[in-house]
């Protein structure tokens, strides 16, 4: 079993909300915690279509080192790189909120539908999934009752007006850190090719 853990480069980068790391590979990074395995991490997030080509990714970008556990492992990254010299300046942090804004975040570009719905979904599809996926591994069996709303839903626009619930069930269980993340990759599927 291999365990990661965020490197010094990675925990800046979600002190500072630096830009460096796409919103999917943040929830990742997120919960890099040097105790968890690598698989049952990648069965944590598989959900959200990440998989162990991220991890790498992660790895390969010095945010993540292996920390413990058998590291000749199969599923071990063939090179470990080291981390990064000297990050960049970031820009200073903006002031933190309390609670995750109501209001649904937008990417600064589009990006394509094909980059964010994994493979093979539609938008529904990929929607029902990330609410059922991350409410089991987030919320746990607080969120049953959100489960069955997700259930009832019959479109998108029902799924977008369960998100405020998802996202405070979340921040409640979980923190705000990944109640941010989670926003992120949420409203991509929500507001799939829209600009805001």
């Amino acid at each position: 079993m291999i365990i990661f853990d965020k490197t010094e480069l990675g925990r800046t980068e979600i002190a500072t909300r630096g830009q460096t790391v796409a919103p999917r590979l943040r929830t990742l990074l997120l919960l890099v915690d040097g105790k968890t395995g690598n698989d049952e991490l990648l069965r944590k997030v598989a959900g959200l279509g990440l998989n162990q080509e991220h991890l790498d990714e992660l790895l390969q970008a010095g945010l993540i080192q292996v920390s413990g556990g058998d590291v000749s492992d199969a599923a071990a990254p063939a090179v470990v790189v080291a981390p990064a010299a000297a990050p960049t300046v970031a820009p200073p942090p903006v002031a933190a909120k309390s609670a995750v804004p109501v209001a649904p975040t937008a990417p600064t570009a589009p990006v394509p539908p094909e980059q964010i719905l994994p493979p093979g979904q539609t938008q529904f599809e990929a929607i029902y999934h990330f609410y059922n996926d991350t409410i089991k591994s987030m919320i746990g069996l607080r969120g049953y009752g959100l489960q069955l709303k997700v259930e009832r839903a019959s479109s998108v626009q029902d799924f977008r007006e369960l998100r405020q619930a998802y996202l405070e069930a979340v921040l409640k269980s979980k923190g705000e850190e990944i109640a941010r993340s989670l926003r992120g990759r949420l409203d991509q599927l929500l507001y799939l090719g829209e600009r805001q």
